[in-house]
């Protein structure tokens, strides 16, 4: 233990080792190595259909041999890490693959094509089965040292990063980052405010992480906030819960009122895009308004994305200034500093920075975004993040989790911020994509 202890922070940190698998696995796609990753497919009657491939309307193949070598492969790489910071393999390894079981059960439930038209992704049933279990017979030592939920969510987090590509940012311009620049930091600031100041919520950091889910990217963000201000996991929890639950009703009711009321499609999208928590849900609340509502809408979202870092590192130079500052001792450094940012948004940053500049302009779009992002990385971060999603459920208590509700105030925090998200957002949706700040860009 004391030798590990003494290793650099680079070898020691969840953080540090998060952007080198990032890393790995993006030279690996590179290279060739991995060439894809499966996919579980929709289904109807039969769930067992979700592992078959089929073309032309019939089976050519199935998907079970791949599975089997994303559970082996990926648990290898992670346990690399957990090795070197913890010095254990078994333990983790046999939590991760129940972990990796209750993954693929949630991803199956989400793809049945009524629950897949609601709008469940896998995101909450994953998040729901871990809770089931941890909330009635408990969630045993052994399985929850394979829950690794930082190194899980960071991991992927870093290969979000590679989606994040400047040409498509520039598609939008300067309509683009008005909405999605303009209104967001205005929506953190007036939840922060209104959460301690007006709401006096005792926690602070539950108030930030709901600001920032309700503001940029929902779950993300909570969890990249969570790590710069170093939340309680049942804070994080209640914050997850209630982004997926508010993002699948703005997924299913924002695109009805949009078309209700007449709304041009493309200030709608960006509207959308500005507002829906999550990316997914964003791009199929887009497509129900057409091909180029969705364009506009997924590509704000990416836009605002990349505020996922810039919000950590200005909320943890908040934090360790003045939160947590000792207002009797010295001004805290950039040594202090650094150590509370979270250092995966390093290679979150780094991921899109070589995509974007070198990547893409080298290989082309055929093979970088085509081959490496959509047949590796996109696939791979879903994974992760399920197996993150379940990890959240298994460490959380209910009991605990009810203590940060008493009084409403998180829902209330939540509804009052999304409602002024709402409306700050439609107004600079109009005035960028309406043709009166700017030329409409599509």
């Amino acid at each position: 233990m004391e030798e590990r202890r003494r290793l650099p922070e680079v070898l020691r940190l969840e953080d540090w080792w998060a952007v080198w698998f990032g890393l790995l696995i993006i030279i690996a796609a590179v290279v060739g190595l991995v060439h894809k990753v499966p996919k579980i497919g929709k289904w109807a009657d039969n769930p067992l259909d979700v592992f078959l491939l089929i073309k032309d309307g019939e089976v050519i193949g199935n998907i079970i041999i791949p599975i089997i070598f994303l559970w082996l492969g990926l648990g290898i790489l992670t346990a690399i890490g957990v090795i070197v910071m913890e010095g254990k393999f078994i333990r983790y390894f046999g939590g991760y693959t129940v972990i990796f079981l209750l993954s693929i059960i949630s991803i199956i439930i989400s793809h049945q094509r009524q629950i897949n038209a609601i709008g469940l992704e896998y995101a909450f049933w994953a998040l729901a089965i871990g809770l089931l279990i941890s909330n009635t017979i408990g969630t045993p030592k052994w399985l929850l040292s394979g829950a690794k939920t930082e190194m899980f969510i960071k991991t992927g987090l870093v290969l979000l990063g590679a989606e994040i590509i400047f040409d498509k940012i520039l598609q939008l311009g300067a309509p683009g980052l008005f909405v999605a620049w303009l209104v967001t930091p205005i929506v953190v600031i007036f939840m922060f405010v209104f959460g301690t100041r007006f709401l006096k919520m005792g926690s602070k950091a539950l108030v930030i992480m709901i600001a920032a889910a309700t503001s940029v990217c929902g779950v993300s963000a909570a969890i990249a906030t969570c790590a710069a201000v170093r939340g309680k996991k049942e804070e994080l929890t209640l914050t997850v819960g209630m982004s997926l639950i508010f993002t699948v009703a703005m997924m299913i009711l924002m695109p009805v009122v949009i078309l209700s009321i007449h709304l041009d499609k493309i200030i709608g999208a960006a509207w959308m895009g500005g507002t829906i928590d999550a990316t997914g849900a964003v791009v199929a609340a887009g497509a129900a308004l057409g091909p180029e509502a969705e364009k506009v809408a997924a590509v704000v979202k990416m836009i605002q994305n990349i505020l996922i870092g810039i919000i950590a590192f200005f909320v943890a130079v908040y934090w360790t200034a003045k939160i947590e500052r000792d207002p009797l001792g010295p001004k805290p450094s950039l040594a202090e500093i650094w150590h509370r940012f979270p250092k995966f948004i390093v290679g979150f940053l780094g991921a899109s920075l070589l995509f974007s500049f070198l990547l893409i302009p080298t290989m082309g779009n055929e093979i970088a975004e085509k081959n490496i992002l959509g047949n590796v990385t996109v696939n791979l971060r879903g994974w992760l993040f399920c197996l993150a999603f379940v990890s959240i459920g298994l460490e959380a208590n209910f009991r605990e989790m009810a203590k940060q509700l008493v009084g409403g105030k998180p829902i209330i925090l939540y509804i009052v911020g999304q409602s002024f998200n709402l409306v700050l957002t439609l107004i600079a949706a109009y005035l960028a994509f309406g043709g009166i700040l700017f030329d409409r860009p599509i």
